[in-house]
């Protein structure tokens, strides 16, 4: 059986996608994690966290969500020009098309804010989309 590619996309210094990369590794040690950044800073914070592979830039990004079984990020990657201007329309686009599952957190910043949740801490995100994650893997093996 294929080993699960889970995707990380990041940006900015990394933060998110580093805590992500160290949950994930630590929770599913058997699945291949992609780091990718939108910029050279938030890929080496992935890559320090345990990333198994590693790109950077917006065809990274497209061709990540082509191979990608999930998609882990910010909410912003959905959104053309957010994380303050580094997802281009292209990465947006290959998010949104791919046929991965995506598990967005909902951060309220860069200009972007969802109604209706209230503003976890980010730790508290990331133990919840592992949840979400052992849901996914456990049902649709």
């Amino acid at each position: 059986m294929k080993k699960k590619l889970v995707v990380i996309i990041d940006g900015q210094g990394g933060g998110i996608g580093r805590q992500l990369t160290i949950s994930i590794k630590e929770n599913f040690p058997d699945i291949t994690v992609r780091a990718i950044g939108t910029n050279t800073i938030a890929t080496q914070s992935m890559i320090k966290a345990g990333a198994d592979e590693a790109a950077t830039g917006e065809n990274a990004v497209i061709t990540g969500c082509r191979e990608a079984d999930i998609i882990v990020g910010p909410l912003g990657i959905v959104i053309a020009d957010s994380l303050l201007g580094e997802i281009t329309p292209s990465m947006a686009v290959a998010v949104g098309q791919s046929k991965a599952i995506r598990f967005l957190i909902p951060l309220n910043q860069c200009d972007n804010q969802v109604v209706g949740i209230e503003n976890f801490s980010l730790s508290y995100l990331v133990r919840e989309c592992i949840d979400l994650i052992r849901k996914q893997l456990i049902f649709n093996v």
